[in-house]
């Protein structure tokens, strides 16, 4: 079975999160000689799979199996791969079965290896994630089997296959805040204390603002708002309450701390609550670590082009690995019709992205 057909047998699997549509089994099947540790919980199912050649270090691919729902708008059965003009169409082509089938394949030929090889399988990565990769990661550190190294295989190209790879991601901080207020008679103005004049006046001040200047990796922490609502739709009445709801896609210079002090600084005199929460912390890999470089090096010899270090984006269960430590960088395909009616992936992509992880694995 060649990386195609693993990726189409990956494909026709309906595993939208949390269900793993039998691929965990599919998978340590698919990988004799690998030692297995299942963990399954909340509806999750992870598995790791782990082989030893040698005395070295510690190299884990990672990745999961669910997909987001299809939705509406394709043009043929999502999980009935279609294979047309050098492309597979189908849910979860490009997030993120073309990166998870490339490492299979490359895994599964291995003859040799400096230390141990592994990888990582979630089916709750597009969904809350709470029991997936970071439980199994958990248990690892328990049991003294962490990897050292991790390549996360989402997609992370933009122009063309090999133009990027992300050292680093972002964090996400979301913030609710309420602002209280005197409801009352429109006509009379003075008698009231509308919430929404007064947050108004300092908006220009918070809407859209850089909250540091970000670094050679990261774009500033901007603050974003998401949602504003008050009042009960009518024209008469002024509110006595106000919903504000934003978040900061924040690099290692803002913290919670200081979305905070940014907050009471504006707010400060106001009648106000705020919540604050952190769904993802973010995290930088040196460049000069060892998993870089070597997947730098794969990439040009492949491609003929070094990648850009990048740091753009959402989140990814990265996160989890460089919270234990793990030195992780993410490359994948092209991103550019992941969760998309149609979502797709070259098959050309497809084949160069083995090669590459199976030269990661004859050089590391």
């Amino acid at each position: 079975m060649n990386v195609v057909d693993l990726l189409i047998r990956l494909l026709s699997a309906p595993s939208v999160t949390p269900d793993d549509a039998g691929l965990m089994d599919f998978v340590e099947a698919y990988l004799p000689g690998y030692e297995a540790i299942r963990i399954e919980e909340g509806g999750v199912k992870n598995l790791f799979l782990s082989r030893t050649f040698g005395e070295g270090e510690h190299l884990c691919f990672a990745g999961h199996v669910d997909v987001v729902p299809p939705g509406e708008g394709w043009e043929s059965d999502p999980f009935v791969p279609l294979v047309r003009d050098g492309e597979i169409v189908a849910r979860g082509a490009q997030d993120m079965k073309s990166g998870v089938a490339a490492f299979l394949a490359a895994m599964r030929e291995a003859e040799r290896f400096s230390g141990t090889l592994s990888l990582l399988l979630t089916s709750d990565e597009e969904g809350e994630a709470t029991y997936g990769t970071q439980i199994m990661l958990r248990h690892l550190r328990e049991i003294g089997r962490l990897p050292d190294y991790a390549i996360v295989a989402e997609p992370t190209c933009e122009e063309r296959f090999g133009d990027a790879v992300k050292i680093g991601r972002r964090g996400s901080i979301n913030g609710v805040i309420e602002k209280r207020g005197r409801q009352g008679h429109a006509a009379y103005p003075e008698k009231a204390l509308n919430p929404i004049h007064k947050v108004a006046q300092v908006l220009p001040k918070m809407a859209g603002v850089n909250l540091d200047e970000g670094d050679e990796f990261f774009a500033p922490s901007q603050f974003v708002i998401t949602d504003i609502r008050a009042g009960m739709e009518v024209t008469n009445v002024t509110p006595g309450k106000l919903k504000m709801m934003f978040n900061v896609r924040n690099n290692t210079h803002t913290d919670l701390k200081d979305v905070e002090e940014f907050v009471h600084k504006y707010f400060s005199g106001m009648d106000y609550d705020l919540r604050l929460s952190q769904s993802a912390n973010p995290f930088v890999t040196d460049p000069d670590t060892r998993v870089v470089k070597v997947l730098d090096e794969a990439i040009a010899a492949e491609t003929g082009e070094r990648p850009k270090h990048s740091t753009a984006g959402g989140t990814s269960d990265a996160r989890f690995f460089a919270e234990y430590g793990v030195k992780v960088v993410e490359f994948g395909v092209r991103n550019d019709t992941i969760h998309a009616p149609n979502e797709r992936v070259a098959i050309d992509e497809v084949e160069g992205l083995y090669r590459v992880f199976r030269r990661v694995i004859e050089s590391f």
